[in-house]
């Protein structure tokens, strides 16, 4: 039961929508203006707020006002007989849940009602806080990640940062430079597929005064506006070959020529990043051989977030907690976002997030507030979104280790070595699970394809 203030001027709807909540099993509480309304909030026990706007004295837009200023205010439904652009979009703005015309039938009062209220379960996930550069993650795979930046912070050494769009390979390049020695001088970022071939070379090396139509100024180039920091090459893989050879020439000895002008020294310390296969590129000859083996002297890969299922829901909270607001998610939200595969990374969800933090209505974030995600990627998870949570806890286990070693697998051409690497679990492990859930592999190593030749058992197991 909860306990609903109703404000509204007009007497005989106040006193019917008090009716109809009472036969709803809530205690309604009723105030006849917004003064009133807000002296029975400083009181305090009010669970949910239905407000008229239009009202003698202070009005409801006010009165909705002044509640944003509580420190815990209650969850507000505006009704009101004359709804406009205007007053819909202030409402909004305030905070307020919905916006309806009067009047409200009891279907949609009570659909209101249970909208508004927190629904019955487990208590919500609480969000964390976190700085915005933070690495959040606490995987396997993610904490490999970062006992690697730990490692090379303070290196000279090259880095190649590998992994799919989206999955953080510039968080992971700040981090290596914030906890260097350079961590005090400039990072530079270049994205080398946003720029386009004929002017890359200027916006790495620079310019002389002149040196082509439009050259009305020196310029430095991001060679020079790193030197003595770190400069970030993105997506290095999106590079031609005229220009790799020309990197290439820089990484060995540390000058770089200006378009039009003469070498300058250097003093840069290089990470690279992209999400394509560089070896699979130098064999098709799409990438040069030796600027692959100079880039990649030490490669740090960032896994997929579908294979770091344990980091959802930090990563959500952190992304919520920028957001602002002081959102949480509730047990069925986080349900819904574990269940999702997540084919945009780390991006997708920080999108996400930011999405339902805007729209949803509630402190609490539902289940629904997540709606836009039912069904997007789902197929290409390989079970359907809805099927991830269902049945007992060992049939759920089984069904996710059954996903995760056919992707493994198929990503790394059937070795069952470097699948074992991926999972973080030892090959014999490996080989027992792929028995268990009866994964056949082809005996080519490259592009298997792999599917289960019975379903997953769901009855009790354990589960090294």
């Amino acid at each position: 039961m909860a306990r609903i203030l109703i404000v509204d001027d007009d007497t005989a709807l106040r006193e019917g929508m008090a009716e109809t909540i009472g036969d709803l099993g809530h205690d309604p509480v009723q105030a006849a203006d917004g003064e009133a309304a807000l002296a029975r909030l400083a009181q305090g026990g009010i669970d949910v707020v239905l407000l008229d706007l239009r009202m003698p004295g202070i009005d409801g837009i006010e009165v909705l006002r002044r509640l944003r200023a509580l420190p815990a205010p209650p969850p507000v439904a505006v009704l009101t007989a004359v709804p406009t652009a205007g007053n819909t979009i202030e409402a909004m703005r305030l905070g307020a849940v919905d916006h309806l015309a009067k009047p409200v039938g009891r279907d949609d009062l009570a659909g209101l009602i249970a909208r508004m209220l927190p629904a019955p379960g487990p208590a919500a996930v609480p969000a964390t806080e976190a700085g915005e550069d933070e690495l959040v993650g606490s995987s396997a795979p993610m904490r490999e990640v970062q006992k690697s930046i730990g490692r090379l912070a303070d290196s000279e050494t090259t880095v190649l940062i590998t992994g799919e769009t989206g999955t953080g390979k510039e968080v992971v390049a700040r981090a290596i430079h914030r906890h260097g020695r350079r961590g005090g001088k400039a990072f530079v970022a270049v994205n080398c597929a946003a720029i386009p071939a004929a002017l890359l070379e200027s916006q790495l090396f620079g310019h002389a005064r002149g040196a082509f139509t439009g050259a009305i100024a020196d310029r430095a180039g991001s060679f020079r506006e790193a030197d003595g920091g770190t400069l970030f090459l993105d997506e290095i893989g999106d590079m031609d070959l005229a220009m790799q050879a020309k990197l290439l020439r820089v990484l060995q000895d540390r000058m770089v020529m200006p378009v039009g002008g003469k070498p300058v020294p250097v003093d840069v310390r290089i990470l690279a990043a992209t999400h394509r296969d560089l070896r699979a590129m130098v064999t098709r000859g799409g990438f040069r051989e030796d600027l692959f083996y100079r880039i990649g002297v030490v490669p740090v890969h960032l896994a997929p977030l579908r294979e770091r299922l344990s980091d959802i829901l930090p990563l959500a909270e952190h992304f919520l907690a920028r957001a602002g607001g002081a959102r949480r998610l509730s047990a069925e939200a986080a349900a819904r976002l574990l269940a999702h595969p997540w084919p945009g990374n780390v991006r997708e969800l920080r999108n996400a997030m930011e999405r339902a933090a805007v729209l949803a209505p509630l402190a609490v974030l539902s289940a629904a507030d997540f709606a836009f995600l039912a069904g997007e990627g789902a197929a290409s998870a390989g079970v359907p979104a809805a099927d991830w949570l269902a049945g007992d806890l060992p049939g759920a286990v089984a069904r996710l280790e059954t996903e995760m070693i056919r992707r493994a697998l198929a990503g790394c051409g059937g070795n069952r070595a470097e699948a074992a690497r991926r999972l973080n679990i030892h090959r014999q492990l490996l080989y027992e699970k792929m028995r268990r859930y009866g994964l056949e592999m082809s005996a080519s190593r490259t592009g298997a394809v792999l599917e289960p030749d019975v379903a997953p058992p769901s009855g009790e197991q354990n589960y090294p």
